[in-house]
């Protein structure tokens, strides 16, 4: 994650926060007497909120171990032709 003084990037905020969006990269912004904080994107800060929601529930973390051992054994689901066209947008 890059790092920018808060001075820097008040005086460059524009700029800043198109790079931030862009790059889907959060920031670090650091003050001389307070804490840092970061800057990204929303759509980025909702991706982040959803992983982190699916990490803490242990029943989406169950079903998530229990395809694994599905696939690598693999006893999984296996679709069709025209599924996995449809799926992939062919």
């Amino acid at each position: 994650m890059d790092t920018i003084s808060v001075n820097k990037f008040r005086d460059n905020l524009k700029s800043v926060v198109e790079q931030v969006v862009s790059r889907h990269e959060p920031l670090k912004v650091t003050r001389r007497a307070g804490e840092a904080f970061v800057v990204m994107s929303a759509d980025d800060w909702e991706r982040e909120q959803e992983t982190l929601h699916v990490l803490q529930s242990k029943s989406l973390m169950q079903q998530i171990a229990d395809s694994l051992e599905t696939h690598t054994r693999g006893e999984g689901y296996t679709p069709t032709d025209e599924q996995l066209d449809e799926i992939t947008g062919i």
